[in-house]
Formats: structure tokens, C-alpha cells, sequence
């Protein structure tokens, strides 16, 4: 599909991405799944985080090691993206929380703000675009827009499920912003949603 894609291939995500598909999988659980993998995405998609060589005591000797460098922000895509903020930030405590709210027109598929919480000025050296569902594209490539305007040169995404049609837009528009997921599904359907998918991730992980 592209180099640039990295699809996370381990028992662990196999099984809680079909409690995830599963249609009779309650709320609760489902928000359970979905931090875990969410857990095992970042996990991934902060490997190669910036770091710096530091000296510290251990309880024996002094020892070498290397302690993450720069910042790092969080961008989820409200609302389905904040389940991934606590995941992130219990391994990134540092890390800023930007907030995005853009919906899915469902006549023209284009994505429409109605929230908007990016700093201007001082931008962090890397930010993680969050959202469970890259579908269309068009939500994460403007993400990615945004936030190239405020001067971040590293951006990710980092979603659950990718649709082809979603990783071809957001390749077009931004071919140098790599993508995590757990898996690239078959197609969007005619209303949009990602086949065989898992259905409306913020109404599933919300209860609504």
C-alpha cells in the first residue's frame, strides 16, 4: 500500500480488534478494547521519538541512558480520538493535548470544524493526529494542514482501522506523514463507512 503505513501484526491486537468488530460488544468493553490497542498503536508510533543520552544512579553504579527529548503533542480528532489521550499520556506524561472537533459532512463527506484548540506559535517537534477511524482522509489530511501551518514538520497518524480510500487521500495531500493502524479494511460503502469496519467508533465508544 506504502511504505509509509505500518500495520501492527500481533496476537494481542488481532484479538481486541474483533471484540471491537463484534457488534454485541457493550460500551464498557469496547472502551476497554479500544485503550489497549490504543496502548500498543502508540507504542509503535512513538518509537522513534527523539531522545537525549543522560547519566543516572541506579541502587549499584552510575549508569547510561537516554531520557525523550523535544515535545510531543496529542491531536485527537474529537470525539472518537480522545480515547486515545489517556493511553498516550500515561506513556508521554509530558506530552502537550491539542484538541480538534471536526465532523464528517454526510452529504459532500467533507470535514466541518466546530472546535479548534491548536496554539499558535513555539510548535512542539512532533504531534500525534488521533482518531480511531481513518476513513475518507479528509478529516486527517486537514489535521495535518492545520498543523503544518503552525510549523510541526513531524506529524503521524495514528488510528485504529484505514480504509484504502482514506490512506490514498491522506498519501495525495501528504505523502510524508506516516500512518499507524491495526488494520486496512476493505473498502468504504457507499455512505462512507469503512467495510467490514466496526461502525460508528464515537457512538460505540460513547453509548449514543
Amino acid at each position: 500500500m506504502c511504505s509509509h503505513v505500518t500495520v501492527l501484526d500481533h496476537s494481542v491486537v488481532q484479538h481486541h480488534l474483533t471484540c471491537l468488530r463484534d457488534r454485541s460488544t457493550a460500551a464498557a468493553d469496547f472502551r476497554r478494547h479500544m485503550e489497549v490497542l490504543a496502548v500498543l498503536l502508540l507504542s509503535e508510533a512513538t518509537r522513534t521519538l527523539p531522545t537525549q543520552s543522560v547519566t543516572v544512579e541506579t541502587p549499584l553504579e552510575t549508569a547510561a541512558g537516554r531520557h525523550l527529548a523535544g515535545r510531543v503533542a496529542a491531536v485527537p480528532i474529537l470525539r472518537a480520538g480522545l480515547i486515545f489521550t489517556r493511553p498516550l499520556l500515561d506513556l508521554v506524561p509530558q506530552a502537550e493535548v491539542w484538541h480538534l472537533g471536526m465532523y464528517r459532512d454526510e452529504q459532500t463527506a467533507q470535514p466541518v470544524h466546530y472546535y479548534q484548540k491548536l496554539p499558535a506559535g513555539d510548535p512542539p517537534d512532533v504531534a500525534l493526529v488521533l482518531d480511531p477511524m481513518l476513513a475518507t482522509g479528509g478529516s486527517a489530511g486537514e489535521a495535518v494542514r492545520l498543523l503544518r501551518q503552525r510549523g510541526i514538520g513531524d506529524v503521524r497518524m495514528v488510528s485504529v482501522i484505514a480504509a484504502p480510500e482514506g490512506i490514498s487521500c491522506l498519501r495525495n495531500q501528504h505523502p510524508d506523514v506516516p500512518v499507524f493502524c491495526c488494520a486496512i479494511d476493505r473498502e468504504l460503502n457507499d455512505r462512507r463507512f469503512i467495510c467490514p469496519g466496526l461502525g460508528d467508533a464515537g457512538d460505540r465508544l460513547f453509548g449514543t
